[in-house]
């Protein structure tokens, strides 16, 4: 591959109408390397890292298995089975446990982090999808996409203590270490719910001006900003936690999904169904786009190592084979 193909791959060059390279506005990414992670070139999904044991849990959502990577040796470590179309995984690594929400059969199976084993398994709503987990209180908040309704899971016991209906299709559950509290994408609404897990009831719900299909969710307690995904309109809503008003919004990849945030360079990646990922700058409050980077096919996902600033892309079919592509922040 040549240097200008090589470019042109990543969406850093174009090619004018006499055929030469001219420069487009650059993206600070660049390849590492692309490592291969078995099974079958199916769809994949979700990833939660845990920097401190550096693993990379990655939803082989068509295998319906978790995979284990290991970003120190850049290797698949292990292959977790019969996790039913896994969609969505989340590392709580004081707990040493990973949980893997199982949309093939309304669950969310609990793995040990150090064995790999499948340690519970817990009914999980209609469709679970995306989790986040309130250290707080140890519970597990569970977006039931399709249930219109957020389960509520138990971690020291691994029961389901609560459902909570939020009045339509849920997106992307986040939790915010600021205010305590849960926040739920509904997608269908154009809204945010806000859950209080001391009581596991909706105290607050904010509409979000210019959202369709709000889906993707990010919320970076230092800025006090949330990050909103729109599928539905190919849009990135900023919204301010502290008004409660979105601020600003941009175009993005289309079918926008997973979001990740490198907070020491202030980086947001907005990863998208076509391929694209969108990338941000967060400056003392202050967004701004740097541009759009050609990543591969359906890289709608996408996760951040703090520690090494790698950022990882799983790709379900290049060459016939599922990969994981790692890249590198530009210096």
């Amino acid at each position: 591959m040549n240097e200008i193909t090589h470019l042109l791959l990543w969406g850093l060059v174009v090619v004018g109408t006499a055929g030469a390279a001219i420069a487009a506005p650059a993206v600070p990414l660049k390849v590492v390397t692309d490592v291969p992670l078995g099974g079958h070139p199916t769809r994949l999904d979700y990833q939660s890292i845990d920097p401190g044991r550096q693993l990379l849990f990655i939803a082989h959502l068509g295998d319906s298995q978790v995979i284990v990577f290991d970003t120190s040796a850049n290797r698949v470590a292990a292959r977790i089975a019969n996790v039913s179309h896994v969609h969505g995984v989340l590392a709580i690594p004081d707990r040493a446990r990973v949980y893997a929400s199982a949309t093939g059969k309304n669950e969310v199976v609990a793995i040990d982090e150090v064995s790999f084993r499948i340690v519970a398994r817990i009914p999980g709503g209609d469709y679970p999808d995306g989790m986040a987990y309130a250290p707080g209180e140890h519970k597990l908040y569970v977006s039931d996409e399709h249930g219109r309704t957020v389960t509520v899971i138990d971690v020291n016991t691994n029961r389901r203590v609560a459902t909570i209906a939020v009045g339509g299709e849920v997106g992307n559950t986040q939790y915010d270490p600021v205010s305590k509290h849960v926040f739920s994408n509904v997608q269908t609404r154009g809204d945010i719910v806000e859950i209080d897990p001391a009581t596991d009831e909706v105290i607050a719900r904010t509409p979000l001006a210019g959202a369709k299909g709000n889906h993707g969710l990010l919320i970076d307690p230092v800025s006090r900003l949330a990050f909103i995904a729109c599928e539905g309109n190919n849009k990135l809503l900023v919204l301010d936690m502290v008004g409660r008003k979105v601020s600003a919004s941009f175009n993005v990849g289309s079918d926008p999904d997973v979001l990740a945030l490198d907070p020491d360079l202030g980086h947001l990646y907005v990863a998208s169904e076509a391929g694209v990922v969108s990338i941000f700058k967060l400056n003392s409050g202050r967004v701004t786009k740097i541009g759009d980077a050609i990543i591969g096919p359906n890289a709608h996902a996408v996760a951040v190592d703090p520690a090494t600033h790698r950022s990882y892309f799983p790709l379900m079919n290049v060459g016939g084979r599922t990969v994981v592509r790692i890249m590198e922040p530009v210096h």
